[in-house]
This record gives structure tokens, sequence and C-alpha cells, in this order.
């Protein structure tokens, strides 16, 4: 039986792999601990002093400071740490689909229902 070689790259897409789970590490360190409503407010109120406390490269605080998933993903962020993130602004993962897809969060819903309907 012959194995099939296995593509690192899905065009359009970086694929979170263990080497994107290094990269990001402090990112998502970071983002997970917005699970805790104080460190969300500590953030909201310095948020350069809160990245550096989890030692962001300037990659990710430069990612983080845009807002902007496809940087953050480029930087190593998972898309599950991010939502955390983006919570804090009131944005949910259909909000961060429209954004990586270049959508408006409504085409994206009207996308996500339709794809739906095809199952």
């Amino acid at each position: 039986m012959q194995e099939t070689p296995v593509s690192k790259t899905i065009p359009g897409t970086t694929p979170f792999d263990g080497d994107m789970a290094k990269k990001g590490y402090a990112l998502n360190k970071m983002c997970f601990s917005f699970n805790d409503k104080a460190n969300r407010d500590a953030f909201v109120v310095d948020p350069e002093a809160y990245m550096a406390q989890y030692g962001l490269n300037p990659q990710q605080a430069d990612a983080i400071r845009s807002k902007q998933v496809l940087a953050l993903l480029d930087a190593g962020g998972n898309a599950y740490y991010l939502a955390k993130f983006a919570g804090i602004f009131g944005l949910d993962m259909q909000d961060i689909g429209a954004q990586q897809t270049g959508m408006t969060k409504e085409q994206f819903k009207a996308k996500l229902v339709a794809a739906n309907q095809q199952c």
C-alpha cells in the first residue's frame, strides 16, 4: 500500500500545525487569559502593558493592534483562542469568519446557511 504525501499548504489558508503552535504560543496564551473578565478589563485599560506581560513579538503585537484576523492567524494565532480576543470587542466567530473571507457578516451567515442546506 502506497502512502499519499500530505501537503502542508491549503490555498488561501494558514494551517495551524505544530510549527504555528510554537510560533503563536505567547499570543494564544494571552488570548486564553481573556477567559477571566479581570484580564479582559486589564487589556482594555493598557493593551501595550498587557501584551508586554505575555512577551508578544512585534508581529503578534502589530496583529493585536490591527485587530485583523488574517494577521493574527499569520502570527500563530489559533481561531479558538482568537475568539476570546474578539469577544472583548463584541465580535463572535461569524465576525471572524466574515473577516477571513472578505465578506460582510450578513454575507458570511448567508453562505453558512446555504452550505448547511446543501448537506
